[in-house]
């Protein structure tokens, strides 16, 4: 594992229950892995004062630790109308703050066969329109729900992101990219069988691709090889460099392409970055 260039994770739950006895180790493997930055989405508005907490409390190991606030279309069923009114009020609170960079994690999920695509489409479209009036980035999750993501996309004016987990066909993809939206790749693409994302992966321009690990989801494909019991920021260096290798280019090379990519697609991550002096790479 290379600690030779620094390295961005555009996808990860710190905040998750599988990292709660032992943050602080995850934290500190991540930075001598040479994990510079990392994106916490925050997934219920319940959760937002942890997640600023957690950004705060490890903001010095990991300089470039930041986050966004929104509600997850996995747990709208534990969401209530009220809860946008919260995250609204949460996120005009964080503006001041220079480590909340967007709206996120939000979408739509068609793929779990028992969450209400009504209910989900509500709490989207609401937290979309949020981000446009805000005109903050949004990280999205997108799950066999291209084609219905594109059209509220469409409907709003919304400043870009990323679209995380990008597995669409395509067409679909570049009609991401022509919104404004860069792509997340992970653990998912170090599966020889995962042939779309690799397609996806060589065919699309490196200045569209970002790096992340959906910690401790999506695990790469040699986490349960190793014994390992979940996926980790740590675990972003490896799985770049096989992102790379895909690709045939120098893990340089691509390192520098996803930082910068990733600043581009979450302008204030890159105010931050500028702040302490912290474009790693140029």
């Amino acid at each position: 594992m290379s600690v030779n260039h620094p390295w961005i994770d555009t996808h990860c739950h710190l905040d998750a229950s599988e990292f709660s006895e032992d943050l602080d180790r995850v934290i500190a493997d991540a930075a001598q892995a040479g994990v510079k930055a990392i994106l916490l989405p925050t997934v219920k508005a319940a959760d937002c004062e942890n997640v600023r907490n957690v950004v705060k409390k490890y903001s010095n190991a990991i300089p470039g630790l930041v986050y966004t606030l929104g509600i997850h279309p996995i747990l709208i069923h534990q969401a209530q109308e009220h809860d946008l009114q919260t995250l609204r009020h949460e996120i005009e609170t964080s503006l001041a703050d220079p480590r909340f960079v967007g709206i996120g994690e939000i979408g739509l999920d068609y793929f779990l066969p028992n969450l209400d695509p009504q209910r989900q489409e509500f709490f989207f479209h609401e937290q979309l329109d949020i981000a446009a009036q805000f005109q903050l980035p949004v990280i999205l999750h997108v799950r066999r729900s291209q084609d219905a993501i594109l059209k509220a996309l469409r409907r709003r004016n919304i400043n870009g992101g990323i679209a995380h987990a990008f597995n669409g066909s395509l067409q679909q993809a570049e009609q991401f990219i022509d919104l404004g939206f860069k792509l997340g790749f992970g653990g998912a693409a170090t599966y020889e069988r995962a042939l779309q994302i690799r397609r996806l992966l060589t065919s699309l321009p490196l200045s569209v691709i970002v790096t992340e690990t959906d910690a401790p989801d999506i695990p790469p494909a040699w986490l349960s090889a190793e014994g390992l019991r979940y996926n980790e920021p740590a675990f972003l260096p490896r799985i770049a460099k096989q992102l790379a290798q895909i690709r045939a280019i120098d893990d340089g090379q691509f390192a520098t392409a996803v930082w910068r990519n990733a600043m581009d697609a979450i302008p204030r991550w890159s105010t931050l970055l500028t702040s302490l002096n912290l474009p790693v790479v140029s």
